[in-house]
């Protein structure tokens, strides 16, 4: 067992904390849009259902990410859940150079959301709000439209890599 001080004393610098935070499993998705006629993307893991009424969800981005700089001017955002099996997607949604769509399935919405195709769940969403956290924004996401294909295991990043959700077959106990 790995112990940490308490936050902001003495200890608990950058590489523990990461840790810390890794021992949370979350899934990945991938925010694009349409910029220019260019998709514009990237990978978030940290994403989280917000809301029902309104249809809400938030994304954490890095405060210097030059990428939402761009995707939170578009007018339309294609959220989608990764799939169990799209790590390479995730890994090139979160390169810093080179083409980051080479080699994905995306699809384009008349409004300008990409998706990444074969994942459990595609949104259209708009940009609703921004909060400054820290070394990040939390981004709130006004879901327009969403469509669910739920026989599909989603992405799940946790400790640093990729990880597979298990479910207990029909009719067992958990």
């Amino acid at each position: 067992m790995t112990t940490t001080s308490r936050p902001g004393g003495p200890g608990l610098d950058e590489h523990s904390l990461r840790n810390a935070f890794g021992t949370c499993p979350s899934g990945v998705v991938a925010v694009c849009g349409l910029a220019a006629g260019t998709r514009v993307g990237m990978a978030v893991s940290t994403f989280v259902p917000v809301s029902l009424a309104p249809p809400l969800v938030a994304i954490c981005v890095q405060r210097t990410s030059r990428t939402w700089a761009v995707l939170r001017t578009l007018p339309a955002l294609g959220v989608s859940v990764l799939a169990d099996g799209h790590e390479d997607a995730a890994r090139a949604l979160a390169a810093k150079d080179g083409d980051r769509f080479a080699d994905l399935a995306t699809d384009t919405t008349p409004e300008g959301a990409v998706h990444v195709l074969g994942g459990p769940t595609r949104f259209v969403c708009s940009l609703e709000a921004e909060t400054e956290a820290g070394d990040h924004l939390i981004a709130t996401l006004r879901i327009h439209a969403a469509h669910v294909e739920p026989a599909i295991a989603p992405l799940v990043f946790h400790r640093s890599g990729f990880a597979r959700v298990t479910r207990p077959l029909e009719g067992t106990s958990r």
